[in-house]
Parts: structure tokens; sequence; C-alpha cells
């Protein structure tokens, strides 16, 4: 089934011309007709425009074009339902944005394309991002290929789900607290989330500002090393894209990791660890050392205060960048007597419970009398997490942890408690409040029922050779990752 393939397996067989774009494409559209109707990772899909772009790879290849000029050339990829592709709805999850068709490409898309890439889909996701279960989308939830009636992750749920289903060779996330690595250590594929800055967010509808990163998901390490290469870069049109160089970080996935120090921080092993995750975890640890890395313990004092650090920093900005969606320019109006009763019936009927939940949050703490008090204090606390990082890095190559403290819940199980839903990107959201790149690979399963676990790699600000090195060579040790789940295998 060529849908099961990687990029790079795609990629020799399509350069040989052992089979076509068209093949491949039809492949994941059969596999969509056959399993989405159960997991509903696809808000939506256009197969006649899919197989138009597979046509054009194809004569693209004909040509005698090859994966060295464009490295993603025939490989049909899906993007999560806040990026823009260009006449394709953009929706992001929410009723607001319903009926709104893109008029641009956001420039990871732009890049995409111009490696060759089939650029297809919109991969269901909590509402504007906000969740961390994929319930929250006004499309509906998202189901776990592993067991339908739990949750795939969040807010990128949809992305995870069709990657492990294999519906298609690989998908755009966006990571604000763990929205990449979270659904990718629940379904058992690669989440990997860059330094912030690393991939322009133009193009990307925001969340968070200075949280927001866009990462993908892969079957494995190498095609995760392949597509940020591909989309890495400065961009003229995104202040926050840092003017670093791109590595080749394939060339990185060499196997030596002898000798590099990995921190495995104390206060990540807390009471709440689910023992099957603690397990799976110190066996993966094990195993990182066996391959020659040195496991060093070290300290990041101030992870107690994450959460709530985080809860207050992102829905500031949250407040502050949906407050454009208001009735007047775009999206879904509902009228009113005068403007505020518009802007209130519009956002009322537009808006889900979880957005108007964090809105309302975000505004209190920005509100005067209580910006001092919360907001403030927040950005400070935010810079000593960060502080923490960096005194770490300074004496280890990278941090090893769980990337989340259970395996996948059931569906429902957490949605009348958002603080326990919260506290399920407890491991990931540091990270991005410190603005590290970060990696989950799978490493191991609960016994019953069968779930995946996932192991979590954090990096130094633009270490992602580092840490895609140290991920490649632990997968490449064990067999987690080719692991299918039941949905997937049945044809």
């Amino acid at each position: 089934m060529l849908n099961q393939l990687t990029i790079s397996e795609l990629a020799v067989k399509l350069s040989k011309r052992e089979i076509s774009a068209r093949e491949v494409t039809q492949a994941c559209l059969d596999q969509i007709a056959r399993v989405d109707g159960k997991i509903h990772a696809f808000i939506s899909h256009d197969p006649r425009d899919a197989l138009a772009q597979a046509d054009a790879a194809d004569k693209e290849i004909s040509s005698g074009a090859t994966p060295v000029q464009k490295p993603l050339l025939g490989i049909p990829i899906a993007v999560k339902d806040v990026l823009a592709v260009k006449n394709q709805p953009l929706n992001c999850g929410s009723k607001i944005l319903e009926k709104f068709i893109s008029l641009y490409d956001a420039t990871a898309v732009e890049k995409l394309k111009a490696a060759g890439a089939i650029v297809f889909g919109r991969c269901n996701m909590d509402e504007f991002a906000m969740g961390s279960s994929t319930e929250n989308s006004a499309f509906g939830v998202t189901k776990n290929p592993w067991d339908i009636a739990r949750i795939p992750g969040g807010s990128s749920g949809g992305s995870a789900a069709a990657v492990a289903a294999d519906e298609a060779i690989a998908t755009l996330g966006t990571d604000t607290g763990g929205s990449i690595r979270q659904p990718a250590a629940l379904c058992g594929v690669i989440g990997l989330k860059p330094t912030y800055g690393r991939i322009s967010r133009y193009g990307l509808v925001a969340f968070a500002s200075s949280l927001d990163q866009i990462g993908s998901f892969t079957k494995n390490v190498s095609d995760a090393a392949m597509m940020i290469g591909v989309m890495s870069g400065v961009d003229p049109r995104d202040s926050t894209s840092v003017p670093q160089p791109v590595p080749d970080y394939v060339a990185a996935l060499d196997g030596k990791v002898k000798g590099l120090k990995l921190g495995l921080p104390k206060e990540y092993l807390i009471g709440g660890l689910d023992p099957e995750v603690k397990a799976a975890v110190d066996a993966a640890v094990k195993q990182l050392e066996k391959l020659g890395a040195e496991i060093v313990e070290i300290s990041l004092p101030h992870t107690d205060y994450a959460v709530a650090t985080y809860y207050i920093v992102a829905t500031a900005e949250a407040s502050a960048n949906l407050a454009r969606f208001d009735g007047i320019r775009y999206g879904l109006r509902v009228d009113g007597n005068d403007p505020a009763e518009l802007y209130s019936k519009t956002r009322g009927a537009g808006f889900g419970a979880e957005v108007k939940r964090r809105i309302i949050l975000g505004t209190y703490v920005l509100s005067s009398g209580y910006y001092d008090a919360y907001y403030l204090r927040a950005q400070k606390v935010r810079t000593l997490i960060r502080s923490d990082f960096l005194k770490a890095f300074e004496t280890v190559d990278a941090i090893v942890t769980p990337t989340t403290p259970t395996a996948a819940f059931k569906i429902g199980e957490k949605s009348g408690d958002p603080l326990q839903m919260y506290l399920s990107d407890i491991f990931t959201i540091s990270c991005n409040l410190a603005g590290n790149c970060g990696v989950s690979v799978p490493c191991g399963f609960t016994k019953s029922p069968r779930l995946p676990i996932g192991l979590q790699l954090l990096g130094k600000p633009f270490g992602e050779e580092t840490m895609l090195k140290l991920a490649h060579a632990y997968e490449q040790s064990t067999n987690w990752h080719r692991e299918k789940p039941p949905i997937s295998a049945a044809v």
C-alpha cells in the first residue's frame, strides 16, 4: 500500500518511475474514503484538485526533475486547518470562518509547493488551536486511530490522526503549547516543533503570536528532518522569523550520539505520571544510554509555574488576536441594531465555548488593575523559565522527558473539567515559553488497551540538528515507529 510508505521510500520509487504521483495520491484518497468516516481527521479535501496536482508532478518527473531538486516531488501532504492554502477553505475549526476561502499561500505552504509537494486536504483541529483533544472543533470530534473511543490529542489532532491512519504521507500542524508533540505521542507518530522563528508564521492564523510555531507530523525522523529543511528560513513577511542558516538536517542523521549529554529534569518525573508511561520513558532513556549518550540529572526549577504562566500569556494574546473576527471584514456576520450588538451576536454565534473562555480570561488579565498582577508577572516568570533552559543547555546537549503524563484518554472524559484538560500539556508547555525546539517519538505502548506512548526530546534554540540526531538514533534502534493501528492495516 503506497500510502503506508515514507517520504524517503516514495521519493526513490517516484524518481525511478516505478510508481506515479497519481497512484500515491489515489492511495491516500482511497484510504480517506475507507477510514475517515470513523476517525474524522479531515474537515475537507478536494480529490479532483489533488489528482490534478499529482498529474502535474508526474509531468515534472517525466521531464527529468529529481528529488535533489525537489525533495517532496509527488508527495501528498495535508495541512492543519489554520494555515492558508490558496483557493482552499480556511476555517480554523470554527463556525466564524466556516465559508472563508484563502486568497494566498502561507510561506510554509509556498515552500512545500516549491519542493514539489501535493498540498491537499484540511485537517481537523480544536477551534483556533485552543484545546488538547480536538473535541473543540465546530466540525466534529476527531478520533484516535488506535482506539476510536479515545481522543487523538490536540489541537493538531486531525493532522496526527491522518498520518497515523496513513491518509496522508505527512501533514503540517502548529504547536503553541504542545499541539504537535502531544497528539504525535498519543497517535504514535513523529511530531516536530521547531525553534520559534525557524519557520515563517506568515499565513498562519494566530492564536498566541509569541508562542505559535509551524511544524510537521511524519512517519519517521528522517522525513521530519526533510520537512523542516524545506520549510525553514527567514521570511521578510514575518518579522519574527530569524535569519539563521538552514543546515542539512537529513545529513546530520548519522547515528553518532556517543558522548552527547542528555539532561533528565527531576521536575518532570512527577507523581501524576502514569506508571506505564514512566516505564516506557525509563526504558527509552536506558536505550539512549546504551547507544552512547550520557544521562545527567538536571533541574528546571520554575517548571511548576509553566502551566499558569502559559495560560495567562496565551489567553492574553488570543484575546488581542481574535478581536479581528467581528463580523465587519470577513467571516460570519450576524446583524444587530448597532455595532456593539453586531459584534456580540456574531462572536456569540461564531465562537465555541473554549474560545470564549480563553478570550474572557485573556481580556481579564490585560484589563486595568490586573495587568501588573497577572500578565506582567507571567512575562517575568516566562523569562525565568527560559533562563532555566539556557542554564541547563550550558551542560547538556538536549533534554529528555515524557511527552504526555498519560496515554490517550476517552472522548468526553476531561471535556467538563478545563483544568484537567490544560494539564495534558504539562510537559510540552515550557518549550514554547522558552522558544526551544522539541520532538516527540514513539517509545512504547500501554498494555490494555494498546495505546502509543511518546518520548520528548528538547533541543537548544536552533539546535534541531542534535535533537533530530538523537531522535533518529533512538528510533532506528527500536521498532515502535513501524507499528500501525488496526484501522490503518484493515483493507
